[in-house]
């Protein structure tokens, strides 16, 4: 790697301020477990870092709030596995950490960088849209809120200004909705996936209420599938049912194809996956233990 300048403010305020929106040289640092690797193969050499370690202590955990939870942005990947609270209001987030990654990476990524970076092969922002979380974006002119549905853009593409920071991710609890994400991946557990498809459900009976559906990973962003949506809510479960709901999930993503399959595969696997996700999340009982 080429010689850089580390910055490291002790505030969130102050680190807004030391990053450039005109040098694509300046980046802030969190986990920086993706940024190192990009550094150490030579696609990014940046010019300075601003680190967020020594940021206030708010950024790194997770706050129960009267609605759900609030999580700093610099919060481990591990440290929202092994939060009881998580676990309690969204049981569903805590299911999926598990798979995420590796430990060791767990251990140093956090949920701010995670998102910022807006890989679409990651299993947690599809969850969190599921969800209906929400971020807080700090810049030189104040903060704004944004859903996390609304953050990524395209291809390792978001709607972050580059002298904009993610603050915190505020996650509404799940309450008795139903949850399930679903991970294809041929490889271990861990590794990226094929396709993901997160379901969260509100169902009274037999019947889904509403349902937020999103899919990933064969997709060049998260992306919600309004269309599967449309043919499920308000109906009573039946095979045919999931199966509507399957091919009008092929209207709402342009998949793509990639080391991990081609598009006609995973067209088929987002037909498939997207019918098992459904009845795995009607089979939770644990939403509210």
């Amino acid at each position: 790697m080429i010689p850089f300048e580390l910055a490291e403010p002790t505030s969130l305020s102050a680190a807004v301020e030391l990053l450039d929106p005109d040098d694509e040289t300046v980046r802030p640092l969190a986990g920086g477990t993706a940024l190192m690797l990009m550094m150490k193969a030579g696609v990014f050499r940046p010019q300075k870092l601003v680190s967020l370690r020594k940021i206030e202590s708010r950024y790194s955990g997770v706050f129960p709030t009267k609605d759900g939870l609030r999580i700093g942005a610099m919060t481990t990947l591990n440290a929202i596995e092994r939060s009881q609270d998580v676990r309690k209001l969204t049981p569903l987030v805590t299911r999926t950490m598990r798979t995420l990654s590796n430990v060791r990476v767990r251990n140093v990524a956090t949920v701010g960088g995670a998102l910022a970076h807006g890989d679409p092969h990651m299993d947690l922002p599809p969850v969190l849209m599921a969800l209906g979380a929400e971020i807080t974006i700090v810049s030189p002119g104040g903060q704004r809120c944004l859903a996390v549905e609304d953050l990524f853009s395209g291809y390792y593409e978001t709607v972050l200004e580059k002298n904009e920071l993610i603050a915190e991710v505020n996650i509404p609890s799940q309450g008795f909705r139903k949850g399930w994400y679903s991970k294809v991946t041929t490889g271990s557990a861990d590794d990226w996936p094929a396709l993901g498809i997160a379901a969260v459900l509100d169902v009274v009976g037999d019947e889904i209420r509403s349902s937020r559906i999103v899919a990933t990973a064969a997709t060049d962003k998260a992306t919600r599938l309004k269309s599967a949506e449309a043919v499920l809510n308000g109906k009573s479960i039946n095979e045919r049912l999931l199966l509507e709901a399957g091919d009008a999930a092929l209207q709402d993503c342009e998949l793509i194809a990639d080391v991990r399959g081609s598009v006609p595969y995973k067209r088929e696997l987002a037909r498939v996956y997207l019918r098992r996700t459904i009845q795995a999340a009607l089979r939770q009982s644990e939403a509210h233990s």
